[in-house]
């Protein structure tokens, strides 16, 4: 009876799963084989200009500008890219750590014309709602310019091999048609999309089936001692706590009270505090599957891990400044 109850429960997360592994799989796939068309036709060359003053700096290739980019339109496209050059051996472990701390502020941006000023600005009104993303932005770029100086600090060419990528000059000396191109791109992208697919499907099935047995929204009940600590008003625990469920929901729950509970400083310190708490319950249901589906269990929890202490620190010392002027 048990075994056809967890089959019954696995059955329903596949189900729940399916659509999403799908979509992002056909964006990793299409991200990933775009990304090595573009080497093999030499166009990463091309436009170099636009990122070798971001990678350059941190000792980095113009291939990882490139995918840094690309995160402005579509993160899961920036990070698949990222991942295909770090499963082919182009870049090292070490490297590939300081292109996920420079994607942060280009992951940002794309959030601000599709959530940030079409919907939390005219929620939170002008004057709080641009004092809101500014902040953010300001903890992206600087998560960014760190590994930007990190990179400058700790990185070399040993922490690129070169020979792991499609050399279009080789390419072109052996006269390849259009043809030989396109299928050496894919012969580069389908040992990356064989590995990552199969891991984005189990991990985002196990994750569901949690989600579903656990209430990880009580991590919320840290709200309380935690704004008493910065010195927010009382009428900022529910506000977080419907923040960390629902960004949105909670941008609406506080807009009524700016002016006569919240000053302007508080209120976007109550945000971002609301993205602390949030972390614990969006890197369990969002991050993991997907960093863990993108990189694998091992590497994945260092992304993670890196990811998260960086936006803790940063938000946590504009929460301070905030409050302190």
């Amino acid at each position: 009876m048990q075994s056809g109850v967890v089959l019954q429960s696995v059955s329903e997360a596949l189900l729940d799963v399916l659509p999403l592994v799908v979509r992002i799989a056909v964006v990793i796939s299409v991200a990933v084989y775009i990304a090595n068309v573009a080497v093999a036709f030499g166009l990463v060359q091309k436009i170099a200009g636009l990122s070798k003053y971001l990678t350059g700096p941190a000792n980095l290739p113009d291939d990882v500008g490139t995918a840094i980019l690309t995160t402005t339109v579509s993160t899961t496209a920036g990070y698949a890219m990222l991942a295909d050059l770090r499963e082919s051996g182009y870049l090292d472990d070490r490297a590939t750590l300081v292109a996920v701390m420079m994607n942060t502020f280009f992951g940002f941006t794309q959030h601000v014309f599709t959530y940030y000023i079409p919907v939390l600005i005219p929620i939170l009104g002008v004057y709080v709602g641009t004092l809101y993303v500014a902040s953010r932005a300001v903890i992206a770029l600087a998560i960014t310019l760190v590994g930007i100086v990190v990179g400058a600090m700790v990185l070399s060419e040993k922490n690129v091999d070169h020979s792991a990528q499609i050399d279009p000059d080789e390419l072109d000396s052996d006269e390849q048609t259009t043809r030989d191109r396109l299928v050496a791109a894919w012969d580069r992208t389908w040992p990356t999309l064989r590995r990552l697919v199969p891991r984005l499907a189990v991990i985002y099935t196990i994750v569901t089936l949690i989600v579903t047995q656990y209430d990880l929204e009580a991590i919320t009940g840290s709200a309380d001692p935690l704004a008493q600590l910065v010195g927010l008003p009382a009428a900022s625990v529910p506000v977080i706590a419907v923040y960390t469920v629902d960004t949105t929901a909670g941008a609406a729950t506080i807009a009524p009270m700016l002016g006569e509970i919240f000053t302007p400083r508080q209120a976007v310190a109550t945000l971002l505090l609301g993205g602390i708490i949030s972390f614990a319950v969006s890197t369990f249901k969002r991050s993991i599957p997907f960093q863990y589906g993108i990189w694998g269990a091992e590497f994945g929890t260092k992304v993670i891990i890196l990811n998260t202490v960086l936006k803790i620190v940063f938000i946590s010392l504009t929460v301070v400044i905030l409050l302190a002027i």
